[in-house]
């Protein structure tokens, strides 16, 4: 592994380590929700209430040496409440601008399915451009700039579901999941007191965060592991149950999540598990399913697994070859 790869695993190392103080047994959320920093990617958290979505947002933004804003998404919430607005200053007699929170490095965006979609569209050309027009001019976002969205998939009363073209602008959508007995026991334990978040401390900087950024696409994929994603992405667009598969993208941003995860597990080369492992989060939000599939529960993350069990995976020989391990 290159220097410049060596020194982003060593980050992802320090970060995750920092989170896990906070956050119990989800080693493989934390994963990725890295994999999401080095790629300058956004999270889609969904889950139901108390699961730690928010904590874990927290604990990833304390954890780093950066601006965080919280919006608290509400029907009643104003495009403006997010980008900002001109002001008239009455004593300068002249309109100042006055940021709203999404100018911040990482922003949470709590239950943003209940905000209007008018509301809701002014993360687009954000998450995508990392800019915000208002009134004309154009103010880009500094980086590192993450959106980190929570939503509660049992709830409809009140909510605006997310259209598609704002769903593949999230990287990942990530389901932290109940914990375990013992991981339950664990969260008493170490929440009896205080929370531990209470003395969380940045363990990274914005300089290295840019700098992981701009290097993690070295990480090398043959063109075997090329292939076998566009055979991946080809077969959910032929997939019976699917009205529109994967984007192209969608599959940008599979290569971009695959070479990120590599390094967290140690290598400066991309295998098929990696592949496999980040198929589901990074490609199944993305599927459009017909009408008589998309009301069944967990569909979404079921093609992707028929899909995987249907597409032939390189062997290691083929994928190894050249590499310098």
């Amino acid at each position: 592994m290159s220097a410049d790869l060596e020194v982003i695993q060593t980050l992802a190392e320090r970060v995750k380590e920092n989170i896990n103080r906070v956050i119990v047994g989800k080693e493989e959320t934390v994963d990725q929700l890295l994999v999401a920093i080095i790629t300058s990617g956004h999270v889609l958290l969904e889950d139901v209430p108390g699961t730690g979505k928010t904590l874990m947002a927290k604990s990833l933004s304390k954890s780093l040496d950066s601006s965080f804003k919280r919006i608290q998404f509400t029907p009643d919430l104003l495009p403006t409440d997010v980008s900002g607005i001109n002001f008239y200053n009455q004593k300068k007699a002249e309109f100042e601008f006055r940021p709203g929170p999404i100018f911040a490095n990482i922003v949470l965006a709590d239950e943003i399915n209940r905000a209007t979609p008018r509301t809701q569209s002014v993360l687009l050309e954000c998450m995508e451009e990392r800019q915000v027009t208002i009134d004309g001019d154009t103010r880009s976002l500094n980086r590192p700039f993450l959106v980190i969205a929570t939503q509660n998939p049992v709830e409809s009363q009140g909510t605006f579901p997310l259209p598609e073209a704002q769903l593949d602008r999230f990287l990942l959508k990530l389901s932290v999941g109940y914990p375990s007995k013992e991981e339950g026991l664990e969260i008493l334990k170490r929440f009896k007191q205080k929370s531990p978040l209470e003395e969380l401390s940045a363990v990274a900087t914005n300089e290295e965060i840019i700098n992981a950024q701009n290097s993690y696409s070295y990480v090398h994929v043959s063109e075997e592991l090329l292939n076998y994603m566009m055979d991946i992405i080809h077969e959910t667009r032929n997939h019976p149950d699917v009205e529109l598969g994967v984007s192209p993208r969608g599959s940008q941003a599979l290569l971009k999540a695959v070479q990120a995860y590599a390094i967290i597990q140690g290598r400066s080369y991309v295998i098929p598990d990696d592949i496999k492992a980040m198929a589901n989060p990074v490609l199944a939000h993305r599927l459009v399913l017909n009408h008589t599939s998309r009301f069944q529960e967990n569909q979404n993350e079921k093609i992707i697994e028929s899909v995987l069990n249907n597409v032939t995976v390189p062997s290691e020989e083929e994928v190894l070859k050249g590499i310098d391990k």
